[in-house]
């Protein structure tokens, strides 16, 4: 099926890691014969919890989350739950527009090491994120999330738990992250949430539909248990003396885990580190407020393995592939973060899977170089009962990219044969436009992304393009000729610095870098022309102007004769052929008008004064009288990337076809 020198997608085994800001080297130049699943394979899962009390992230998290160590059970997988991020509604608003700055700042931090978010859910301050190296994307399958609100009896989001279960290397797995009610004499409150948490989150599938389905759990977050009996200055004796052990038996869920049948089968690592809460910001010093609150573990780590007799295995096809063997590595806090009132707790898996599934749903074929546009073709072979889908498309990342929507480029996994391929197990081919590759140099990964599972289904190992750099046709108000590492940021930088990709929270349905402000009723968001030259739609050919919204400008017949010659210049007629601008030009009486680049009107133009690039806002109501006025039909519905809906097509060719 590939052709030779072809790379075709990794298939790595979960103990299989990457030196930080080193890509891994492709392997040998023809693809592999499929290797049989191997036994008993490892992988790292680091888990932290923190309750950042609606503080600002620090400037770095790197030793949080155990990185640069050395050691060679580095993390293959990272789960972060924080609880009491800032939601006030002045916050809450901002981070609807955009990512939120605790999720950046992990998604900074962890991308040159390889890591890629694969999963994100929010309810209110309490946020989940889950990370992976880029290489076992493929195997992260059946991804879904929940949430379940137990504040003010169900009805606010400040308590509760938020989850993300997915199948990993065929194993399901579920990460739950709770923010339990507060005070030592609300024990049995908390005992009856966490019931009611595991009770209220359920899964869709034919497997591991509950949290306690799953072949493993961890389950973590501000549990809120106290230490009972002992007094404040017995705690903080034993604290100073290092005696934390006689701390061990007062603890309440340290009890609970021996009476609650609802915690029966959770283990915890031993507390050898000091009671993470409650300290006074920035310091490491216990409450010395009025309150003087006692010291507690209250911010936890816990895992469940399922039973192998309990149950179906992954996939519904069977009992259980074999039990699963969980090892702690670490289990510490960590009291150089001062920006909260708790100390944040991180814990190191090591997961040994009783077997695994080693073979992505889609391989895909790639040269080892781009260096002609011609070479960007790709070949891809997905697998017996795969569901394909004719949204499915193929992005092109950047080696150290953040989210599977983080792309350069893409293309629709549309090829003409693509069924009778999937039927027969044959190659598909699908070809990248010059246009929409990078210039320059610089590794990149191809992966294969699956609109009805909503992840990547298959991905290729890096491997370079060096494409010249294009300096013709390019001018100050076109910016499409530019490479990608040079898009313009000034409408980002007046509304969020930090917000340089979408909301991943929200990038199933959004791909567009500017805000969501036309989920607003009553407002239409229009971006200006050097936004619409930015766009990152698979087929910049299909761009067309704005019809009819802006009114006509009529000049004197004075200036018809400067105008002229500028019309027939190949600049003036690529821009009022291709509408690159809400400005056009306008026949009347069979002659051409357009604006003199000595006018004042030209002169105003915000292009030509080198202004940002602007935000138009109308009201609904005055945008349609107008265009029924006008008997304008509206805006074309184009389908402008993979996130947008799939009500709109790309051409009407594409509208007509499906």
């Amino acid at each position: 099926c590939p052709p030779s020198g072809a790379r075709c997608s990794p298939r790595r085994s979960p103990a299989t890691t990457s030196r930080p800001g080193r890509a891994p080297r492709p392997g040998p130049p023809a693809c592999p014969k499929p290797s049989p699943a191997s036994s008993s394979p490892a992988g790292g899962i680091t888990v932290v919890t923190w309750n950042v009390g609606t503080a600002m992230p620090p400037n770095d998290v790197t030793s949080l989350l155990h990185l640069n160590t050395g050691e060679t059970n580095d993390a293959d997988m990272i789960a972060i739950g924080l609880q009491e991020v800032n939601s006030k509604i002045n916050k809450r608003l901002k981070d609807a527009l955009f990512t939120d700055q605790w999720s950046e700042l992990f998604m900074d931090v962890l991308s040159p090491f390889h890591f890629v978010l694969v999963s994100t859910v929010r309810m209110q301050g309490v946020i989940l994120l889950v990370f992976a190296k880029y290489y076992h994307l493929p195997f992260l399958q059946d991804i879904q999330t929940d949430c379940t609100r137990t504040g003010l009896g169900g009805y606010w989001g400040n308590k509760g738990g938020v989850s993300v279960r997915l199948s990993i290397f065929g194993h399901m797995v579920c990460f739950l992250n709770c923010h339990l009610p507060a005070h030592l004499e609300k024990a049995e409150q908390r005992k009856e949430d966490f019931a009611t948490i595991l009770h209220m989150q359920q899964f869709e599938g034919h497997v591991a539909n509950g949290i306690l389905d799953h072949d493993l759990v961890f389950w973590f977050g501000d549990l809120n248990f106290r230490i009972e009996s002992l007094d404040i200055r017995f705690v903080k004796y034993a604290i100073d003396s290092n005696i934390l052990s006689q701390l061990w038996e007062k603890d309440q869920l340290n009890i609970a885990k021996s009476t609650w049948p609802v915690l029966s089968g959770f283990q915890e690592g031993p507390l050898n580190f000091p009671p993470t809460f409650k300290f006074d910001v920035g310091t490491n010093k216990y409450d010395s407020s009025a309150k003087k609150r006692k010291p507690a573990w209250t911010d936890r780590i816990l895992w469940k393995i399922k039973s192998p007799s309990v149950g179906l295995g992954a996939g519904g096809r069977g009992p259980s592939r074999g039990v699963l063997s969980v090892s702690q590595l670490c289990y510490c806090s960590h009291m150089e973060y001062t920006v909260s009132d708790h100390k944040p707790v991180a814990a190191a898996f090591a997961v040994q899977f009783a077997s695994k599934t080693d073979k992505p749903l889609v391989e895909i074929y790639v040269a080892d170089e781009w260096s002609r546009p011609e070479q960007a073709v790709v070949r891809y072979k997905m697998a017996a009962g795969f569901h394909r889908s004719s949204w499915d498309w193929i992005g092109l990342y950047r080696v150290g990219f953040r989210h599977p929507k983080d792309y350069v480029s893409y293309v629709w996994a549309r090829s003409e044969d693509g069924e009778r391929c999937l039927e027969k197990q044959l190659c598909a081919q699908v070809m990248f436009l010059e246009e929409a590759l990078p210039k320059g140099k610089g590794e990149y990964i191809l992966g294969y992304y699956s609109n009805t599972s909503s992840s990547i289904a298959g991905m290729t190992e890096p491997f370079q393009i060096s494409l010249p750099r294009s300096e013709e046709g390019s001018s100050p108000t076109d910016s499409s000729g530019s490479s990608s590492e040079e898009e313009d940021d000034s409408t980002l930088v007046l509304l969020a610095p930090k917000s340089r990709s979408p909301s991943p929270g929200k990038m199933k349905r959004h791909r567009s870098r500017s805000p969501s402000l036309a989920k607003f009723q009553g407002l239409i968001l229009r971006p200006s022309s050097r936004d619409r030259g930015t766009s990152r739609s698979p087929s910049p050919q299909s761009r067309r102007g704005v019809p009819g919204d802006i009114p006509t400008i009529h000049l004197p017949q004075e200036e018809l004769g400067r105008c002229g010659a500028k019309a027939k210049e190949p600049g003036w007629a690529a821009n009022t052929q291709e509408g690159s601008s809400f400005y056009k030009t306008v026949r009347e009486q069979g002659d051409p008008q357009c604006i003199s680049a000595d006018n004042t009107l030209a002169r105003a133009d915000p292009r030509n004064l080198g202004l940002l690039p602007t935000l138009r806002l109308e009201m609904i109501d005055q945008a349609l009288g107008r265009r029924r006025e006008s008997g304008d039909q509206g805006y074309p519905c184009q389908r402008m990337s993979p996130t947008s809906p799939p009500g709109c097509s790309t051409s009407p060719k594409e509208r007509s076809s499906l």
